[in-house]
């Protein structure tokens, strides 16, 4: 019985695909439920599972788009799973063939060369040397092969290093998921009115609290951390309720507005940047965030994120820091309207109720659209975020950390 494997429906909104890459060879043997192939959409990369053992044809090459719906391969259920060992050893004895030939063919191959071949006159040589070119890059045209004066002057110095280093290009397809992340890029610059506004953040309180309390945490809550990225979501939710303009997003000539807080967090995956949404962050507590950000990174890593995942969102915070940067300008995420990016923290000398002192600093930045929220509430928003993530004890824990903790 021959069965037609067609491609399934990634999401509602998603009608076509494409094959990124073959796990397996035309004509194998597969078992059912193998993954045999991997497929990206425009949201996200998903494996394909074998619906029944058999020998597989293919019928798409990869980096075909394919129609949702459409045959991608064909899987003979009647066929016998083949034992493999006598194939293997019938590979071999070619193999070892060609390795006693190459030896034979090399003593005849040496003689071609001259010791005049690829070497410079002394006139030709002066010029490369004033053009800083290499000899090995320059084709001779006299005798031999010779490097004539005239060979010189005519020689044109590459792009390359004049050692002759490697000048390999290479040429590849991006994926669907990459191109869509680059169109929705461009759109966002395109298509709003983005600006940047910036602030820095003295961590030590939030230091002070993670060394206190994250042995405890750790061992409370089955090993999930308390790490940074709960502190600034609690933050970032805060702030979204005093400034709800940043919450919204424009769609035409009107505003949505949202009364809840999806945080969709940048996470980098096998495939690159994802982005998967923690729902209604306003309500978890500091373990439920780190819960679901946990839950989600794991997913992005192992290629198992979903459409759904992804889907939504009304507010975006990304983490350049973990990748050493130091400042940056975010590009929002369309359609939502402000982007929190969070920078490496680093120790510096700050002024302190007029005195000099060293504390970790990390310089945070809100790219917004400046159509829908205006000056005032971007500073604003900031300017809270600034304030909770200085003043955690009593705006993010409400002074009883043992409790907002879980401890």
């Amino acid at each position: 019985m021959i069965l037609e494997m067609k491609v399934p429906s990634p999401g509602e909104s998603i009608k076509e695909v494409e094959i990124a890459t073959w796990l397996v060879k035309d004509g194998d043997y597969v078992e059912k439920d193998q993954a045999i192939a991997e497929v990206d959409s425009d949201k996200a990369t998903l494996e394909l599972p074998a619906e029944a053992s058999g020998i597989i044809t293919l019928k798409a090459e990869e980096g075909d788009a394919v129609a949702v719906g459409a045959v991608v391969c064909l899987i003979d259920t009647s066929a016998a799973k083949p034992s493999g060992a006598a194939p293997a050893a019938a590979v071999e004895a070619p193999k070892a063939e060609v390795k006693v030939e190459a030896p034979k063919a090399a003593p005849a191959a040496a003689p071609v060369a001259t010791y005049a071949s690829g070497t410079p006159s002394p006139a030709a040589r002066k010029i490369l040397d004033e053009k800083n070119i290499a000899p090995a890059s320059v084709t001779g045209t006299g005798k031999d092969g010779r490097i004539t004066k005239d060979d010189a002057v005519n020689a044109v110095p590459s792009m390359g290093t004049p050692t002759g280093g490697s000048r390999g290009v290479e040429r590849t397809k991006l994926s669907m998921l990459r191109r869509k992340v680059a169109e929705r890029l461009v759109a966002a610059k395109n298509e709003t009115a983005m600006l940047t506004t910036f602030n820095e953040v003295n961590m030590t309180p939030i230091n002070l609290i993670r060394n206190e309390y994250k042995d405890a945490f750790k061992a409370k809550h089955g090993g999930i951390g308390l790490g940074y990225m709960s502190f600034f979501t609690k933050a970032v939710t805060r702030a979204l309720k005093l400034f709800p303009d940043v919450n919204s997003m424009m769609d035409g000539d009107h505003k949505i507005a949202f009364d809840f807080c999806d945080i969709s967090i940048a996470v980098s995956g096998p495939k690159g940047l994802m982005v998967p949404v923690v729902r209604n962050a306003e309500n978890l507590t500091f373990r439920g965030v780190e819960a679901d950000i946990k839950r989600l990174a794991l997913k992005a890593r192992d290629g198992q994120i979903t459409v759904d995942d992804m889907t939504g969102g009304t507010f975006t915070i990304t983490n350049g820091g973990v990748f050493g940067s130091m400042l940056s300008t975010p590009i929002i995420n369309p359609p939502q309207s402000g982007i929190l990016g969070m920078h490496n923290i680093i120790e510096r000398p700050i002024a302190v109720n007029g005195k000099v002192e060293i504390h970790p600093m990390m310089y945070v930045a809100l790219s917004y659209d400046h159509r829908i929220i205006d000056g005032r509430e971007s500073v604003g928003f900031l300017v809270a975020v600034k304030e909770a993530l200085e003043n955690p004890l009593e705006l993010l824990l409400d002074n009883n950390p043992k409790k907002a903790l879980e401890l």
